[in-house]
Formats: structure tokens, sequence, C-alpha cells
């Protein structure tokens, strides 16, 4: 048994959100501390068969965190040092927002699963920026999720973006166009292509670079094609495949039935079948996201087509040593069927 397997049960007797937030509070207070040496001493896996070149970054592993975990740029430095090879914070909104009504996250714990229902929970993004701004973000790449904030129109959402984006666009090493989260009214009507163009063409024209946008494991495949024709019309430089899904398939959990994103085991299939079909249509780095929690779960994304990939919710579960498992666990597939390194492997199965 780890220390994680020990406190673990302590942490599911508090409400989902209550313990994240009291591990985020640890993880702030280790930040910056001679302890998040030892974290990294402890958890890094440093091999040069791990080291990826995406969009312009070099990621010493393919392992991140995607959005969500840390919202507001708290905790990138920490999270790094448990040994992900980038962080990517957010969703940022030009506003700060409360988000939802609580109780809106959920632990469906038969399904190693969470529903949220956050609804872009965040400081906004001039507090975001200027926290940025004043810490030392680590040597991963850090990424900035930019979502739509609530009060703004679904017409002039291009101009929200763009605000977001000015803010913290001298500290994030790549932007993410969220379009995707089904926990903001309406939001999801921006994933379609004359919507989309306008936001994305507002950002280019900021000088947003690199640009990926994130799509929804619940669009029907015309839709998806349709926004990635728009990747390749635009010279985007990456897709992330993909975010929460309201589909409940298959779930034995209590809360299986609240509203909000599923994410977590029962989205590993259907996002890694996204990541080929993704694959498949664009020539941009794919970063695969959805029920990652093993080495094996990591495999089947890169051998797919996916350049990195992200994970949340396998963190809540497995805890603080996953990316130091799942990179462990990579090398050892890699030798076992004879690829030099991870960049070998990546697209295999297409």
């Amino acid at each position: 048994m780890n220390g994680y397997d020990a406190v673990k049960p302590l942490l599911f007797r508090l409400p989902a959100e209550t313990a994240h937030g009291t591990v985020h509070a640890l993880l702030r207070g280790v930040q910056g501390t001679p302890v998040e040496r030892l974290l990294a001493s402890r958890y890094r896996v440093a091999d040069p068969r791990l080291e990826i070149e995406a969009f312009g970054q070099s990621f010493p592993n393919p392992v991140g965190v995607a959005a969500g975990f840390d919202k507001n740029a708290q905790i990138p430095s920490a999270l790094a040092s448990l040994g992900f090879g980038h962080v990517e914070v957010g969703g940022v909104t030009a506003e700060a927002q409360e988000g939802n009504p609580r109780p809106r996250m959920f632990r469906l714990r038969e399904d190693d699963a969470i529903v949220n229902r956050m609804g872009f929970n965040n400081h906004g993004a001039d507090r975001i920026g200027a926290r940025m701004a004043s810490q030392s973000l680590p040597e991963v790449p850090v990424g900035v999720n930019i979502g739509k904030s609530k009060s703004a129109p679904l017409e002039s959402a291009e101009e929200d973006y763009r605000y977001t984006y000015e803010r913290v666009a001298a500290h994030a090493d790549y932007f993410v166009v969220n379009v995707s989260s089904p926990n903001t009214p309406g939001l999801r009507e921006l994933q379609n292509r004359e919507n989309l163009e306008r936001i994305l063409t507002t950002l280019q024209d900021a000088g947003a670079s690199p640009l990926l946008v994130k799509l929804s494991p619940d669009l029907p495949d015309p839709a998806v094609e349709d926004a990635l024709d728009l990747v390749g019309e635009l010279g985007l430089d990456g897709v992330i495949a993909t975010n929460t899904t309201t589909e409940r398939r298959n779930l034995h959990s209590e809360h299986r039935d609240e509203e909000g994103g599923l994410s977590g085991r029962p989205l590993e299939s259907r996002a890694t079948e996204m990541v080929r079909f993704v694959a498949e249509r664009v020539d941009v780095p794919v970063v695969g996201v959805g029920g990652v929690f093993t080495a094996e779960d990591a495999y089947r994304k890169l051998r797919a087509g996916a350049h990195v990939v992200q994970l949340y919710t396998g963190l809540v579960y497995r805890g603080p040593s996953i990316a130091r498992d799942v990179n462990a666990g990579l090398l050892e597939l890699l030798e076992r069927d004879g690829f030099d390194s991870v960049e070998d492997a990546i697209g295999e199965d297409l």
C-alpha cells in the first residue's frame, strides 16, 4: 500500500470539491519550497525515450495535467514536480466567475469517474494573468485553456476570448480554445463552423500561437470533420480530443444521473476512438484526453495518433504517483514492442 492508498479513504469521505480544495491547498503549500524538489526526485521519470516535440514545444514526457485541475494557475510548478510533462491551466474566462451552485462535482466510485458541472469557476483573466506573471513557472510547457464568460453573448464571443488571451499571452507556451464544455449554457453552439472560425481568426489576429482547439466527444462525425477542415484551413497548431461527455452508458454509481460532464474510465474507449478519428484527418499533433489511468491507457492513445496525453480524473483516483507510474510503464511497453522512443510509437495503429 502506498501513501495515497492510506489517505484516499479520508479524502473520499469529504465532498468531491472539498477534497479537491484540500489537495490544492497542500500543493500550494509545497510550491516553491524544498519539498517541491523532493517531490521531483521521487516522481519524475527522466528518460530521453519519453521526450516529445509537438506544436513547437519540447515535452520531457507525454503525460500532462488536463485543464480543470488548476483552474487559476496556482500550482503549475507543484504539479510539474509530480512528474507531469506539461500542465494546462484554466479554463480561464475574461470575467471572474463563481460558477454553478454547489454541489457541482460528484465521484462515481464504482465507475472510476467524476461528473462535474463547475461552470468555468475561476478568478478571471486579469487576476490569473497577473498571477502567472508574478510566479516562477515550471520548465515544462504550460498551456492556458480559454473559455467564454457566461455573460458574454454568443454573437460576440470572439472578443471575450480575445480579452482573456491578451491577459495571459506573455506567460503561456500554448493556448486552447475551449468551446466544448457542457457546463456553460450555449457554449457548445460555438463548435459550429461559422462561430468557431470567428473565434479562431480573432485569436490568430491577436497573435495567439501555438493555438489549439478542444473538441467534444459528443459531436457527430460530420461536425467533427467540419471543425477539422477549419483546423487545416486556418493552420491551427493542434487538436485536443476530448472534453467531458454528457452521455451516460453502462454506469453503476449513485451519482450517474447528475447533470454535467462525465470524465474518467467510462470515457476511455470513446476518447481513444476520437483521437484516432482526428489523427487520420489532420496533419497537426493531437492531445489525447479521457480515461487515462494506466500506462496501457496512455499507450493506446499514443498508438492511435496522440502525441501527448492529459489526465485529471486518474490523478484523483490514483494519486500523486500516477505520472511516474504511467511514464515508467510506457518505457516497459516501448521496450516490449521494440520502439526506441515514444515518438516511434505515435500513430502505429492508424
